[in-house]
């Protein structure tokens, strides 16, 4: 049952695409209500200190002005931090808008103006002035490296680092080949289209709607339940469309907090939209430096891996991501040692970016990679190939599948990697060198916990509703996919209802895993529907299912009939009418396998590989080529997929060559706090980008034998453009992002 592939795999347009492009799909801040009022944030200009005095009386007799709060009028919240703590909270004291006094980070909010306009609301904040006493800023990772500590809570206890194994130091000092040194990665900001931004319609009766810009709308309303005492009964929280978010989007941020905070002390609905500005203050990929060790024998075994990594934090709460485990789990070693720090800095605190841990470590792991196979004198695919690991060694599993070698082998004969030049600087066309670097990718494939219900309509149509988000990724249309293909029906016969906190549960859509689980709880649900089906088909009179098992039926053409002989069967809808029920509607529930966890281990894997050009006078670096291979299991739908793998490959580009957050260190203030001056891939910085998809079965990662696909696009990419920069010039350069300024402070030797 269900194994018929009549919808699923196939390249099904995006069922929300047309509302998206005509513009009628209503993001967070487009909703409206009568009376509105409008919110605007007065940020903080130092990174660290007290505030003296906030002046408000201009702002307050504005016209148009209703209420400027700050910490001294701020209506009473929660006291415990449990209350505060969202599901993706982190060790430490979550950040409290309009507290207190003190100042934690650049741009944190000091005062809130509400007036009857937006307008109203930016022109009155620019008149607030605000007295300090400045502190110390402390931003700068690799100044404060020798201040970083081991967590003592981890986050997830598998972020923290597995035992070494083996003696990684003296094989290193007794391996005929080695390199070891320090890659830096700049803080990166999530820039999506939609800004953040929070819409609270407040009903007659008191209940809330809330539009919110969230990667998990249950997640939001348990929020604002804890922090303001709220019932969850009368609280809706909606995020029916999410216009990019990619991490940012999992923990609550202080728009949400500010519109209901303000909605609930003047009794008037609320809308609060951040500015380019304000979206640079908060989640961030954090600034890391990384040292990386590697030794091989003299056929380019590995020998030794040491990785030591030490990334970012806040001061008040201790962010954590899995960076530098991938570097025992890779390629085979016996000989590993892994070591994991925070340091705090004066800055907002960082957050989950697209593969968070994984893009940061496999950049610089991938990147020593390249430099070992320099070292040892053989190609860097073939390094890569000759390390290749079937098991996961950190955890001593075996692991559910992994086509790696696939990847490696069609993305090498796409690219034409076999008549690559191997040594540095020797292919050129007129006054541009070229550089041909690859990379390998890994990101964990996941499952969580979630519901989905599904409703079957007597005519054939069905309904599929669960709390799960679409950040562009294409949920609407997989789950979608899904349900048709359980009831032989197109897909425009299915609606599917997502984002919003009243609907079946789900967890917050992050990890790659909303495909997976959200996915497998509507094929239970499915199912569900089907044996309610034929239970009320056995009751018929001379039902030709009276003795059919579930396993043994299916439907087709709005019929239940024998898998094995359609034309024993009956129609939905007799069956149906002769049960007086219009609908059939059945709850299904996903969550992972204990038994398989506690065997197995579960990744993507890809391998990418990157043509640069380098004018060799002015330095500038094209990507002008990417293949992008990935093993991610069954593909659910080829179109939808490859679109993320693009975007992760983009956001990888970006990582490379673009993306910094550049902090005046002596105020510990970010300066470039707008996308002109804030670098980002544009339509002139991409060129061609082909994905493949390989063949791979996996029936122990997820029942419906998907892998996550948002994460794996980028894991690699900033290393395979490093490795291709150093292949075409001969310059290996080891802090991120590679910049025009990097690139010539010595001379290109071709």
């Amino acid at each position: 049952m269900l194994h018929h592939s009549k919808v699923v795999g196939l390249p099904v347009s995006r069922i929300d695409g047309p509302l998206k492009v005509t513009g009628t799909a209503h993001y967070a801040t487009e909703h409206a209500a009568p009376g509105m009022l409008y919110g605007y944030v007065v940020p903080a200009t130092i990174a660290t200190g007290r505030i003296l005095a906030v002046h408000t009386h201009e702002a307050g007799s504005f016209p148009g002005v209703v209420k400027v709060y700050t910490h001294e009028n701020r209506p009473k919240a929660a006291f415990r931090d449990a209350k505060w703590k969202d599901e993706v909270a982190l060790p430490g004291h979550p950040f409290r808008p309009l507290e207190n006094d003190r100042v934690l980070f650049d741009g944190q909010p000091v005062a809130f103006v509400v007036a009857e306009s937006f307008e109203a609301a930016r022109d009155a904040a620019a008149l607030i002035r605000v007295d300090y006493a400045p502190g110390e800023a402390k931003t700068d990772i690799c100044a404060e490296r020798h201040n970083a500590y081991v967590p003592p809570v981890p986050r997830m206890p598998q972020f923290m680092p597995p035992k070494p194994r083996g003696d990684a130091e003296t094989a290193f000092g007794l391996a005929p080949h080695s390199v070891s040194n320090d890659y830096v990665i700049e803080g990166e900001h999530h820039n999506p289209m939609e800004l953040f931004g929070t819409t609270v319609i407040l009903g007659r009766d008191g209940d809330l709607t809330i539009h919110e810009k969230t990667q998990g709308s249950q997640n939001s309303q348990a929020y604002v339940c804890g922090v303001f005492g709220l019932d969850p009964e009368r609280v809706v929280v909606r995020n029916r469309f999410v216009g990019g978010a990619f991490g940012q989007g999992l923990r609550p941020k202080h728009n949400l907090f500010l519109a209901v905070m303000a909605s609930l002390d003047l009794n008037r609905s609320m809308k609060v939209e951040m500015s380019r500005r304000e979206m640079f203050y908060l989640t961030w990929r954090p600034s890391c430096v990384q040292t990386v060790s590697l030794a091989a024998d003299g056929e380019g075994h590995l020998q030794a891996v040491l990785h030591h990594a030490v990334h970012a934090t806040s001061r008040h709460e201790d962010y954590q991501e899995n960076v530098a485990n991938w570097s025992g789990l890779a390629y085979a070693c016996d000989n590993v040692k892994i070591e994991y720090e925070i340091a705090k800095l004066d800055m907002a605190t960082p957050g989950d970016m697209r593969a968070p841990g994984a893009a940061s470590g496999l950049t610089a792991l991938e990147a020593a990679m390249d430099e070992l196979a320099y070292a040892v004198g053989i190609d860097p695919l073939e390094l890569r190939i000759r390390n290749f690991v079937h098991r996961d060694q950190n955890q001593d599993k075996d692991i559910t599948s992994k086509a790696l070698h696939a990847c490696y082998r069609e993305g090498a004969e796409r690219f034409g990697w076999a008549s690559r030049s191997p040594e540095p600087g020797s292919m050129r066309e007129g006054n541009e060198l070229i550089g041909w670097g690859m990379a390998g990718g890994i990101w964990e494939a996941q499952m969580s916990q979630a519901e989905a219900r599904v409703r079957l309509f007597a005519d054939g149509r069905v309904t599929v509703s669960a709390a799960a988000s679409d950040i562009g990724t294409g949920t609407y249309t997989i789950l979608g996919q899904l349900a048709a293909e359980a009831f032989d029906i197109p897909v425009e016969r299915v609606t599917v209802a997502i984002g919003a906190s009243d609907l079946p549960k789900t967890g917050v859509e992050g990890g790659s895993w909303t495909a997976a689980t959200s996915g497998t709880a509507v094929q239970n649900a499915a199912k569900a529907v089907i044996k309610t089906l034929l239970d009320h088909a056995r009751n018929m009179e001379n039902s030709p299912l009276a003795d059919a098992s579930e396993e043994q039926v299916e439907i087709s053409e709005g019929r239940l009939v024998l898998e094995t002989n359609h034309q024993a069967g009956v129609a939905i809808s007799d069956i149906m009418a002769s049960a007086g029920l219009p609908f059939i509607a059945e709850t299904g529930k996903a969550a992972p396998d204990k038994a398989i966890m506690a065997k197995f281990s579960a990744y993507t894997h890809s391998a990418v590989f990157v043509e640069v050009r380098v004018d060799v006078e002015l330095g500038v670096v094209r990507v002008t080529r990417v293949v992008s291979a990935v093993a991610a299991g069954r593909i659910l739908n080829p179109k939808t997929a490859r679109s993320q793998i693009l975007g992760g490959v983009v956001m990888g580009i970006g990582m490379a060559l673009h993306e910094e957050g550049m902090i005046d260190h002596r105020s510990g203030r970010i300066m470039n706090h707008n996308i002109a001056e804030y670098h980002i891939p544009a339509h002139a910085d991409i060129h061609d980008i082909e994905v493949l998809f390989v063949e791979e079965d996996d029936d122990k990662a997820s029942p419906i034998g998907v892998k996550g696909l948002g994460e794996i696009g980028i894991v690699g990419v900033a290393a395979a453009v490093s490795n291709a920069i150093f292949h075409a010039t001969g310059k290996r350069i080891r802090h991120f992002p590679i910049t025009l300024d990097k690139i010539l402070e010595s001379e290109i030797n071709p």
